[in-house]
């Protein structure tokens, strides 16, 4: 009952001076705000790229032109080509290669046209990524042996250019060049990092030779058996690599080779970073509006120096106004937690929603953190006025006007 009393009294303190009060909280407010927001941002983006990685699947392994060596400055030397698929394809821990190269482009159907990236590969891609056709076929072997002037859409292509028409057997122009059209994909939304829906596979041969001018490949994705023998098939492939390139022993690859598992071991590396810089940046927003919180409370005690002495003088002990300001300081503090919590969480709908791209998701314990740091704010602004406070000589306070 007794607590209860000092927290009425410390509500009635604040509402005298509302507007005070409320500057008070916009220091918290802004700190609050950019945690959760910040958080959001970061945990949204995290998910979806590992979302990206999930879809990959885990049995793939990629390979890539650059080496482990090279210096940041230096340009990546291509060094992979459609021979090195063909020699992985011979290794026994492997199921299925597929090169890939790509470029964007213009796609047109009589009047209509679209950008699209151009996806130059094998048949074995589909397969190694369980992408299938919702009509029509994907890339044959013949296709792709004889540098067919076919491609297949991906959905949303498809959708534009045709809408609820069949596309197969179509004619399009990609870069100019006339293609038939064998097969439309399912919606698939991503694979990695590419938005499958609103590319178009043509044969890798093709689109090297007779539509980029390409002599090497851009990455090979290979399929392990499974994922027991996943270690075991990238010592298989990098020794086939270093075969077919003529790496000495002792000498660094030439290639990239990177697996689901250690993309994400790298992602996590960069989100900590993240996770400091931007924690970094929110902390110091509380910290000045902790500041802010000392400042106000500080005023507030000298402004009520002489209710502060009336109060001593009929019985109120150190305490109850130690008590009473720190109360005030938390109460500041928790709505500004509370009003900083509700406006990062529009902020980071507003991102996400504006820019279509940027994803974004609030866990459970940022805003626990969120107002668990408000309140220690709080409380730590509110200590040294309130100490001020109930050390007052009642004498002294009763005479200040």
């Amino acid at each position: 009952m007794f607590f209860i009393r000092i927290c009425f009294m410390a509500i009635r303190g604040l509402l005298a001076n509302l507007l005070r009060s409320l500057l008070a909280t916009l220091g918290v407010i802004i700190g609050v705000s950019a945690v959760v927001s910040a958080m959001s941002i970061l945990e949204g983006a995290n998910r979806d790229i590992l979302r990206r990685f999930e879809s990959m699947g885990a049995d793939q392994i990629m390979v890539m032109n650059g080496s482990s060596q090279r210096q940041s400055r230096q340009a990546v030397i291509p060094s992979l080509t459609e021979d090195d698929a063909t020699a992985l394809e011979s290794c026994s821990l492997v199921t299925a290669v597929a090169p890939e190269v790509q470029a964007s482009t213009q796609i047109k159907y009589f009047s209509r046209n679209m950008g699209v990236t151009v996806l130059g590969t094998t048949e074995a891609y589909a397969k190694i990524n369980n992408y299938k056709t919702r009509e029509g076929q994907f890339l044959t072997p013949e296709e792709v042996r004889a540098e067919r002037k076919v491609c297949v859409l991906g959905h949303k292509v498809a959708e534009e250019l045709f809408g609820e028409t069949t596309a197969v057997g179509r004619r399009v122009k990609i870069n100019a060049m006339p293609f038939t059209v064998v097969g439309v994909m399912e919606k698939k939304g991503v694979l990695g990092f590419r938005d499958v829906d609103n590319q178009v596979v043509v044969p890798i041969t093709t689109a090297m030779k007779r539509m980029f001018g390409m002599r090497n490949v851009m990455m090979i994705t290979v399929q392990a058996k499974n994922r027991d023998v996943l270690e075991a098939a990238i010592q298989q492939v990098k020794r086939t690599l270093r075969g077919e390139h003529g790496i000495r022993a002792g000498s660094d690859d030439d290639f990239l080779v990177f697996t689901q598992e250690q993309f994400k071991a790298q992602l996590a590396d960069v989100t900590k970073i993240f996770t400091v810089v931007l924690g970094s940046i929110a902390g110091i927003s509380l910290v000045v509006g902790g500041i802010g919180i000392m400042n106000i409370m500080l005023v507030s005690v000298t402004e009520r120096t002489r209710e502060i002495g009336v109060r001593i003088a009929v019985g109120a002990t150190g305490l109850t106004i130690l008590v009473q300001f720190l109360i005030e300081a938390c109460i500041i503090s928790v709505l500004g937690g509370a009003l900083g919590i509700l406006l990062g969480l529009l902020f980071a709908d507003f991102l996400e929603n504006y820019t279509g791209v940027l994803k974004t998701f609030t866990p459970a314990s940022s805003i626990y953190l969120a107002l668990i740091m408000a309140t220690v704010v709080g409380i730590l602004s509110g200590i040294y006025p309130a100490y001020r406070a109930s050390r007052l000589d009642p004498v002294e306070a009763l005479r200040y006007e």
